[in-house]
């Protein structure tokens, strides 16, 4: 055991839960025998055993000793840097904080939900989570040959799921390096160890993957096109370069394809070289709209069909109304043309605004999506000086799986009008620059 503080012993003992090793049932040594065992003190020991019991790991039954349980149900943590992203400074005119679509460039779903109004889509509680029209139009869409598929209520919903059916209390996940912060808040909550991965132009670097599998992860999380913040896309080469790199590790690559159908980048997935050891969940937010709450879940049949399963004991389906909506939007031209329209609208605003703020002096990425990553001087400084213009940004820190070099902000760029670009590329270099 290399981390021999609570936190350490905490993350060894659950990491042994999960793979078996400790099985449900089993006596644990009392405080003191660990304690001399690891040449530590009780206090620290005391300290990682009550973490373990509020994470459902381990039960204490007083004389008779402490047991392990099965499985691991964390209660502990919160969403901290999801909520610092959207916590900005100041009085806000204009919010480029969100990492939203713009409205206007969405899909009108008024006409689509008065055809499909008229039908009714659930007969019995007991149908198919997933209409069979909807199924055939995602699996025609998937960038390798799902063993299941599924629907449920948006990306986040998908990740959560998907982490609670893979990942224990200790658990090690390797993940982008900056990274979305609600999966770093999700992580933090069912108690992972994240093992951070620098990226490159074209996605997460190999000899950074290949240094992190000594730590022995389960799970790779991914945002494999216009990656959040960073507007990374990966590709097909450096997908092939980390499945070689993962074959065989049993670790499960978990791929979050969050900007769908707005994204240029044509869709990759390491699931086209590890079918057996990919999910990919594919989003519909950012396209189609944010209100149909809808997000795809297919890969592995074991991790599928076990989010299909836990999600019987609570909401069951998801809206067969709102899938029909989608579905429709699938196969509609006229949608289609919307989307085309939203990606060269999106990228004109990207470009234009990185050629403005390179002009100014200021560095900042954003290859693909609707955000761009910026170097400012100071983050705290740069967000009360655009809020004092009413404008705000997402602060950097919270994207950090580790600490990176320097101060970032994210600017959701989709979003400033084409007549606002040279006055907003005029505030961020004086923000970024003070």
């Amino acid at each position: 055991m290399d981390d021999r503080s609570a936190r350490g012993i905490a993350g060894a003992v659950s990491r042994l839960v999960s793979a078996g090793s400790l099985p449900g049932g089993t006596r644990l040594p009392t405080v003191r025998e660990l304690a001399a065992i690891l040449g530590t003190s009780p206090t620290t020991v005391s300290q990682a055993w009550r973490t373990l019991a509020r994470a459902g790991v381990i039960v204490p039954r007083g004389r008779a000793g402490t047991f392990v349980l099965e499985g691991a149900a964390p209660t502990v943590g919160g969403a901290r840097r999801y909520r610092r992203v959207t916590r900005s400074p100041g009085r806000i005119g204009r919010d480029y904080s969100t990492g939203t679509p713009d409205p206007a460039l969405l899909p009108d779903l008024a006409p689509v939900l008065a055809r499909i109004a008229r039908g009714n889509l659930t007969t019995s509680y007991l149908d198919d989570p997933v209409l069979p029209g909807l199924e055939s139009a995602l699996r025609a869409r998937w960038p390798f040959s799902p063993e299941a598929i599924t629907v449920v209520d948006g990306a986040m919903d998908a990740l959560d799921r998907v982490t609670g059916a893979l990942v224990g209390y200790g658990s090690r996940v390797m993940v982008e390096n900056p990274c979305f912060p609600p999966l770093l808040d999700l992580l933090e909550l069912v108690g992972a160890e994240v093992v951070a991965l620098p990226s490159d132009a074209a996605g997460v670097r190999p000899d950074a993957v290949r240094e992190a599998l000594a730590t022995h992860p389960v799970a790779l999380y991914l945002q494999p096109r216009a990656q959040n913040p960073t507007g990374v896309s990966m590709t097909e080469h450096r997908a092939r370069e980390l499945a070689e790199l993962l074959a065989g590790t049993g670790v499960t690559v978990i791929e979050d394809d969050h900007a769908g159908d707005v994204a240029l980048a044509a869709p990759v997935s390491l699931g086209r070289h590890l079918p057996a050891s990919c999910v990919h969940i594919r989003s519909f937010s950012k396209s189609h709209g944010p209100d149909l709450r809808l997000a795809a879940v297919g890969g592995v049949a074991a991790t599928v069909e076990a989010v299909a399963t836990r999600r019987l004991l609570g909401p069951g389906w998801s809206s067969r109304l709102l899938q029909a909506v989608l579905a429709e939007l699938l196969e509609d031209p006229a949608t289609e043309r919307t989307l085309a329209d939203a990606r060269a609208r999106y990228c004109a605003r990207r470009e234009r605004m990185l050629d403005a703020l390179d002009a100014r002096g200021v560095r900042a990425v954003g290859a693909d999506g609707i955000n761009l990553w910026i170097d400012v001087a100071d983050e705290q400084v740069a967000l009360v000086a655009l809020a004092a213009r009413g404008i705000g940004a997402a602060p950097g820190t919270p994207f950090e799986a580790a600490p990176l070099d320097g101060d970032h902000l994210r600017v959701t760029v989709g979003l400033v009008a084409d007549e606002l670009i040279e006055a907003t590329a005029d505030a961020l270099a004086d923000a970024a620059q003070v």
